[in-house]
């Protein structure tokens, strides 16, 4: 019978030496202390646990169960439904390319083939210095800018083959990178411990996040009876609750006393 492996190493596992588990032990109190049931916790302890091994270990499984007083099952079987953690080392800088539909459609099929020959990796591996893990991912929740990269979960719009193997270029070669919305880049152990739900100690990083920028807000300009940007002041759309009524009417409450 042929060996199955599923990623995810042969549990049980050995405990985290002393003083990593004493230390991790105060930050997952102070994240269990969030919470009224303290299973709640277990999605920012799995990022705890990602933050400091840059996935999830056997060990961070058991780590995660002791806090919990779950059993290693139960841990493993949320660590293995949710994709933003990993079953094996991430590099230093995570690349998710989309490849659902529309970006997909637009080139994100592409700038993953692309990238992993440009790379010597395919899916799910990370290259020899460390540097650079890949990954395809169904959806970014970015279509408006398709096709999307992210790079430790920080937006890079509009990309291109050339634009990507440019980025991952300069990431590998110790180059000031700036995501095209967000804070600037951070490491992807860094990310997973923002994402526990720590604060992020960068300064000014805060303040450099990102916003919705004109295609996300088109719509909404549309619902408001704005007009776009090189429309000429043509407003598709009237603002809600216009012309619903003729003009000079009243409201239909004249002359009823309070």
């Amino acid at each position: 019978m042929t060996d199955v492996q599923l990623g995810m190493p042969a549990l049980p596992a050995k405990p985290y030496p002393e003083e990593v588990r004493a230390r991790l032990a105060a930050d997952a109190a102070e994240l269990i202390g969030r919470y009224p049931e303290a299973r709640s916790a277990l999605l920012p302890l799995l990022h705890l646990v990602q933050a400091e091994e840059g996935f999830v270990s056997p060990s961070g499984i058991r780590f995660c169960a002791e806090q919990l007083d779950l059993t290693t099952a139960e841990v493993t079987a949320v660590a293995t439904f949710y994709t933003m953690y990993r079953r094996r080392p991430a590099g230093n800088y995570h690349v998710g390319v989309c490849t659902n539909t529309l970006c997909a459609v637009l080139g994100g099929d592409q700038i993953f083939d692309e990238l992993q020959q440009h790379l010597g990796i395919r899916n799910n591996e990370t290259t020899e210095d460390g540097e650079i893990s890949i990954e395809h991912i169904e959806c970014n929740a970015a279509c408006d800018y398709a096709p999307v990269v992210m790079v430790n979960w920080e937006f890079f719009d509009d990309q291109t083959p050339e634009s990507a193997k440019r980025l991952v270029d300069d990431l590998r070669a110790g180059r000031e990178v700036h995501p095209t919305r967000g804070a600037r880049l951070c490491s992807f152990k860094e990310s997973a411990r923002i994402l526990a739900g720590f604060p992020d100690e960068r300064p000014g990083a805060v303040d450099e996040s990102g916003a919705g920028g004109a295609p996300s807000l088109a719509g909404l300009r549309l619902a408001r009876g704005e007009a776009l940007p090189g429309t000429g002041g043509t407003r598709v759309v009237s603002p809600r609750h216009e012309g619903l009524r003729p003009e000079g009417t009243g409201t239909g409450h004249e002359g009823t006393e309070a």
